[in-house]
């Protein structure tokens, strides 16, 4: 008796803890536009991340651009989007290269770095060009 005891009270306390966590907690919005835009940010910080190997570097790209991709394609089938007229979804379409850089950069025939630099109006000859120095 006492051994059942032992066995069914830990799991009594893990099953108290476990629905009292998900009554608590509150509901997830997820969000097409935000989950894009986020994975955006971080594949344009693997571009410009200094501390990794161009080899490195590739390999996390072309696995970001994946994903990037399938998030591009479900934002522009969201039919929720359609109907909200917030800041957020305003400037996301009205900004089509940098929002949706993945089918830009398609479209262009030229690499993600390229299409995102060229939207900031950075080109190759302002970097050559620019002199190191403090602001």
């Amino acid at each position: 008796m006492k051994q059942s005891l032992k066995i069914t009270l830990p799991m009594a306390a893990l099953l108290a803890a476990a629905v009292t966590t998900v009554a608590l907690a509150a509901p997830v919005k997820a969000d097409t536009l935000a989950n894009m835009e986020r994975e955006r940010a971080l594949l344009i910080e693997t571009m410009l991340d200094g501390e990794i190997t161009p080899a490195e570097r590739q390999v996390r790209l072309e696995g970001a651009q994946r994903r990037l991709l399938d998030l591009e394609r479900m934002v522009l089938r969201d039919d929720k989007l359609v109907g909200r007229n917030t800041p957020q979804v305003r400037r996301a379409f009205a900004n089509y290269d940098l929002t949706f850089l993945v089918h830009a950069s398609a479209e262009k025939n030229r690499a993600m770095a390229d299409t995102w630099l060229a939207q900031l109006g950075i080109s190759t000859q302002s970097v050559m060009s620019a002199k190191q120095g403090r602001r």
